[in-house]
């Protein structure tokens, strides 16, 4: 019979697959002799099998009722005991945190009976009844899937006919009123009694937390951190500790740094007199750890020596929730915590310095994801504001938008173009919508551990939290600031997530200090230094070369700046565009062989210049330049305005002969699929004069860089070959043209002549290309295209969203590369390039360059170099390093 049940002295925290992040720590907390209410976790396991079967898996419930009775030992009382209940909690506990996205419920085993005899064993009949309203409350919400606001509106309800704004000075009266008020929301709202047997409450809690696996929320959260759809949830079923029992006790959330800058000491949120979920819900304003030592000096100190001793035993920043009972400490979990991208680097650095680990971890620790984030613009220093209010800095970065005060507008909006700001008292996990479409998200309540914080931070989201000067009305969509004006929706704002500060209209931003230390300057901010620190050990560790794609010696000088290594694609119909349109229209519309020569004639310098530009700014570094792709109707104007223009023309007895060699031309080139059709290398074998222009200009500037003391070395690429005969074609006549240019200006030209792997065919016949090429760059954009049948343009908007809804795809495939379909084909061509041809050099060139998950890929597969936008190279350069610890496999 298989095991569903783990006591936590049988676990440990390498177990999180079977007992989830939560249950494994507990298990390992346990372990290390820390004050742990004792418990048992229902494995992963089970869940999965209860998802797949609609059941309870055989077993299940014997085992839970022989670990409920150990557990009754322990504690030395019964569960839902009339005389002296032991009561439980029922916390989900996933593989990988999910904070807010799973359910929860406490105070598990109170009913008419034993909610008495709680109130004669405590002494305390407020406390009594107090739980007994929490647990209608969750448990109505949770298992019973009542509407969260019938219990809140009763609560401010019952606040406001006492003259009273916090649910402290309701009194036991008031209470017990107000647990009859649940029990009929209970009542009309899920068509049934509120449950009096225990053991029918603590397994339907159990049952609500394996389906609470499925939710919209929690599908919604899993998509956006790329969490697996098929781990499943644990649930830890644990006594009860209450933070409710008067005011020397109390519940708080603490990290072991500072989870949004990373500042070194010990930051956390305390509340008195309150159980764990207040804290998180900001429901009350917490206090801080400082603020506790006043209060309860002993709980303080032990909590930091543990605190300390989690740190040391985990190696990392530890987010930890603990509850104080009537002066005694429990630790109720741990788990490495969540951090901002800034944070992430400074804390690998410190705990570098530290001993606590070595610069191979600290690498491993952050990711290419949070530099892209820490490159992001911030506000201007210097910039005129208006500040309305200042909260808790819960999550950096610098978000303008509209106002919006509940979630479904800030996605309706989002879907409209609009940058909206979300704004609420306190978010709940049914926010996740309009917060993963927000810039920023505003809370008047909560701190830097509430719901709101913590999701923001995960998902790299720009957060202010605990403003409370903000009066915050979601019903009139508005906010009025304490003493000052009312914004309402629709009006812009700016947040400041650095700083907490919260500004009227919109703030301009400047580039991040990040970004001009790459640039160059000078800056002492701290995350710098942990950045560079860390690029420098990437870069000491990295194969992979990291190549930038620029169109540009503006571009180029750029790139270099951040660190690229050569260019891994210049497309040159950039440089056809603008005033220089009128010179292809020429080339396109001309009559003869002679008119084509003229037109090219014109564009030879142009190209020449421009190539040589880009080789001085690359200073002797390769240049992968690819001759011209796009079919040559993208460079003439569109067929039916020129035909409507005719019209009016021949109308007004206005005909220019142009415009008719130009509508001829724009007819004859007219496709029904042009990125099918004449454009790539058979553009140079239809059209070879284009072609040979081309590698004319690149080589005559090659040679005059270095004839000028420079160093040049000219790549050329042959895009969208599907044969090598094509490929045959256009080298012999590029061959040809080295040697009349090396002849001719006496210079030898290093070079390389090679071909973009994007098209299926290419890749499958990649042994038979590799012969005639010296390099191969997969051109992932249209490969991706070429094997699913997208069209980029086309597809994203229809019908991306739902294929990601409905699983299709775990990611677009145009963002993180396809692995098993586009990538097994990036697999056999370079396997068959390099058994045809040893010396074959092979890079990457498509968008996916600058992805972290796509680079480990190319990484694995034995490219030389990634390409990407100047902006990305760091990323890439971290990613690529990151690899190859990844690749030695410590």
């Amino acid at each position: 019979m298989n095991t569903w049940v783990y006591d936590f002295a049988d676990g440990d925290r390498d177990q999180k697959d079977l007992l989830g992040g939560k249950g494994a720590n507990l298990a390992e907390m346990s372990n290390l002799g820390l004050p742990v209410p004792p418990g048992f976790t229902i494995t992963t396991e089970a869940c999965r099998a209860y998802l797949a079967h609609g059941a309870e898996p055989d077993g299940l419930a014997d085992q839970v009722s022989t670990h409920l009775s150990s557990l009754e030992s322990a504690m030395g009382r019964r569960l839902g005991d009339p005389d002296d209940p032991l009561l439980v909690s029922v916390r989900s506990g996933a593989k990988f945190s999910m904070p807010g996205m799973m359910e929860t419920v406490l105070n598990i085993g109170l009913n008419d009976a034993s909610v008495a005899g709680l109130a004669r064993q405590s002494e305390d009949e407020r406390f009594a009844m107090d739980s007994y309203r929490r647990l209608l409350q969750m448990f109505g919400g949770t298992v019973l899937g009542i509407h969260g606001e019938h219990f809140s509106d009763a609560l401010d309800a019952a606040k406001d006919a006492k003259g009273v704004t916090d649910d402290l000075d309701l009194d036991v009266e008031d209470l017990r009123t107000l647990v009859e008020t649940f029990k009929g929301i209970v009542r009309e709202h899920a068509g049934i009694e509120f449950p009096q047997d225990p053991r029918e409450q603590m397994d339907r809690a159990v049952r609500a937390v394996f389906d609470s696996w499925n939710t919209d929320r929690a599908v919604l959260y899993r998509r956006q951190e790329q969490i697996p759809e098929d781990l499943g949830t644990a649930v830890n079923i644990q006594a009860m500790v209450f933070g409710n029992r008067g005011m020397t006790s109390g519940s708080g959330v603490c990290f072991t740094r500072d989870p949004a800058s990373g500042d070194q000491g010990v930051y956390g949120d305390y509340l008195q007199n309150a159980q764990g979920e207040d804290v998180v819900a900001g429901i009350r304003n917490t206090v801080s750890l400082a603020d506790m030592a006043k209060v309860d000096q002993k709980s303080h100190d032990e909590l930091l020596e543990i605190m300390s001793t989690l740190e040391h035993h985990y190696r990392d920043m530890c987010d930890i929730e603990f509850t104080v009972e009537q002066g005694k400490l429990w630790m109720l979990q741990t788990r490495v915590g969540k951090r901002t991208p800034e944070a992430a680097y400074r804390i690998a650095v410190h705990m570098v310095d530290e001993g606590l680990i070595d610069m191979d971890e600290a690498l491993r620790r952050v990711t290419g994801d949070q530099l892209a984030n820490l490159m992001f613009p911030r506000f201007d220093a210097g910039a005129d504001k208006t500040l309305l209010a200042v909260g808790m800095n819960a999550s950096p970065g610098a978000a303008v938008g509209r106002a919006v005060f509940d979630w479904a507008t800030a996605v309706e909006w989002a879907e409209q173009g609009e940058d909206v700001i979300l704004v609420r008292k306190e978010t709940t996990p049914e926010d996740l919508h309009g917060m993963m479409v927000a810039r920023g998200v505003l809370t008047s309540r909560g701190g830097k551990t509430s719901h709101a914080a913590v999701v923001a931070r995960g998902m790299g989201r720009t957060c202010v939290c605990g403003a409370e000067a903000l009066d915050v009305d979601t019903r009139e969509g508005e906010f009025t600031v304490r003493g000052g004006p009312t914004i309402r929706e629709g009006d812009v704002i700016s947040i400041d997530g650095s700083t907490g500060e919260v500004f009227d209209g919109a703030v301009p931003v400047v580039d991040s200090s990040v970004v001009r230390h790459f640039e160059g300057d000078e800056t002492d901010q701290p995350v710098v230094e942990a950045v560079a620190r860390l690029m420098e050990h990437a870069d000491s560790l990295r194969r992979l070369r990291v190549r930038t794609n620029a169109d540009t010696a503006g571009d180029a000088a750029r790139a270099r700046r951040f660190g690229a290594q050569g260019i891994g694609l210049c497309r040159t119909e950039h440089m056809f565009l603008g005033e220089r349109r009128q010179l292809v229209e020429n080339l396109i519309v001309a009559e003869d062989e002679a008119g084509q020569e003229a037109a090219l004639g014109e564009l030879l310098p142009l190209q020449r210049e421009d190539f040589l530009a880009i080789f001085e700014a690359m200073g002797g570094l390769p240049v992968t330049i690819r001759l011209i792709d796009p079919p040559l109707h993208e460079f003439l104007p569109d067929l039916t305005e020129l035909s409507v223009a005719m019209a009016v023309a021949d109308i007004r007895g206005h005909r220019k002969k142009r415009q008719r060699k130009l509508l001829a031309a724009v007819q004859r080139l007219h496709e029904s699929n042009p990125m099918l059709g004449m454009r790539g290398v058979r553009l140079g074998i239809v059209i070879p004069g284009l072609f040979t222009m081309q590698a004319r200009a690149i080589l005559e500037a090659a040679a005059r860089c270095i004839r000028e003391g420079g160093q040049a070395e000219p790549e050329i690429m042959i895009p969208l070959v599907a044969s090598v005969r094509e490929l045959d074609l256009v080298k012999k006549r590029i061959v040809q043209i080295a040697h009349d240019v090396e002849a001719e200006l006496g210079v030898e030209i290093p070079h390389k002549i090679g071909t973009m792997i994007e098209l299926p065919r290419a890749a499958m016949t990649a042994g038979a290309i590799a012969g005639s090429a010296d390099f191969f760059s997969f051109g992932t954009n249209d490969l991706t295209q070429m094997t699913w049948g997208f069209s980029r343009d086309d597809v994203e908007a229809s019908f991306f969203s739902n294929y990601l809804e409905q699983g299709v795809f775990p990611v677009s495939p145009f963002e993180s590369l396809d692995v098993e379909g586009v990538g097994a084909l990036v697999r056999r061509a370079v396997t068959d390039g390099r058994a045809a041809n040893p010396d074959l050099h092979l890079g990457v060139c498509g968008e996916h360059g600058g992805d972290p998950a796509s680079i480990h890929f190319f990484d694995e597969v034995g490219l030389d170099y990634v390409s990407c936008s100047p902006f990305r190279i760091p990323v890439a350069r971290l990613e690529a390093g990151r690899a190859a610890l990844a690749a030695r496999g410590t």
